[in-house]
């Protein structure tokens, strides 16, 4: 497989490893999904450093052990190294491994952008009371009330 291929083959895995390492975060992943993850990211990394000598410098190994969240940003750090060379993950936008098709996004924003500053100016006028009623509880965890 020609290089170039090759590589934008495994930034794609790194891409799909992230997204599936912060859904598991946010959704409770195991030990074992935490796992699989480091172990690919170190797997594509290896593959990697065969390919292109110059990344060997910059990016090392995850130990056993690490968490989602790390093999997540590990992901996305190598993919990003390589990003000049392969381009966006598709034709779609993305945002913090997210994918949003601009033409559906510019419709939902025509019909509800409005709203949506108006809940922003709304958080905007409420945080002021919503952190003095914060720090005025004090810093301890309150029981919930039965």
């Amino acid at each position: 497989m020609e290089r170039e291929k090759e590589i934008a083959k495994l930034v794609n895995v790194l891409r799909r490893t992230a997204r599936t390492a912060m859904q598991y975060e946010w959704t409770g992943g195991n030990e074992d999904t935490a796992a699989f993850c480091v172990e690919q990211y170190n797997r594509v990394l290896a593959r990697l450093k065969e390919i292109d000598a110059d990344v060997a410098p910059v990016f090392d190994p995850l130990p056993a052990g690490s968490s989602l969240s790390v093999a997540a940003m590990a992901c996305r750090q190598l993919a990003a190294y390589y990003e000049d060379e392969v381009g966006g993950s598709s034709s779609w936008g993305r945002a913090y491994g997210i994918h949003i098709d601009p033409e559906t996004f510019k419709d939902f924003w025509v019909r509800a952008g409005r709203d949506i500053e108006d809940l922003g100016e709304f958080i905007r006028a409420s945080i002021e009371e919503w952190t003095r009623q914060r720090k005025g509880k004090g810093c301890e965890k309150q029981e919930p009330e039965k």
